[in-house]
């Protein structure tokens, strides 16, 4: 049901931070480093590989589906529904038509976008003036390649994009896609 996004197929990096310690609770949230997308998000996701193929970048991703129980222990971790959907009521990720994910250069490093992935503070938001040039700059382009790819954003963080129509898709769990990240 769901679709792996890795290369050779997806010419995306691979960062992903809830398979580790690296991450907002301070302890793994997958068992193991898998980047899954419902069949339409993984269909969007390539036209806008190519668009920041074109710009001269690529994307790091850091999180796509997230089975709805990781989406339980980030809500315990950090229950802050600003940030982090409460479980109650479903995640975008849950429905594997959300990913995180930034803009990486030739060199493979990361464009600066004022804050890393995951800091949940106002300066993460959409639309932040407080920004350099060259920041406000890279949260621009990142907005525009994905926006022109046919995704939608979320507000209260830069990195976060998603599917229009998000409800449409179901909820699943680890058990959905045979245990394989729980």
């Amino acid at each position: 049901m769901l679709i792996e996004i890795a290369p050779p197929a997806y010419d995306v990096d691979l960062d992903l931070l809830y398979a580790t310690a690296d991450n907002l609770s301070g302890a793994p949230i997958y068992r193991a480093p898998v980047c899954l997308l419902h069949p339409d998000a993984a269909a969007r996701l390539r036209p806008a590989i190519a668009l920041a193929r074109g710009v001269g970048c690529r994307f790091r991703v850091y999180d796509a589906f997230r089975p709805a129980e990781a989406q339980w222990r980030l809500w315990h971790a950090f229950p802050d529904p600003a940030y982090i959907a409460d479980p109650r009521l479903g995640s975008n990720h849950t429905r594997g038509v959300a990913i995180d994910l930034t803009l990486v250069d030739s060199s493979g490093q990361p464009l600066d976008m004022g804050t890393g992935f995951d800091a949940m503070t106002e300066r993460s938001h959409h639309g932040r003036t407080d920004l350099t040039t060259d920041q406000q700059r890279n949260r621009a382009l990142l907005l525009g390649v994905m926006s022109a790819a046919g995704w939608d954003h979320y507000a209260t963080e830069w990195w976060h994009y998603q599917l229009p129509d998000p409800e449409r898709y179901p909820l699943l769990t680890d058990a959905a896609i045979g245990g394989r990240m729980m």
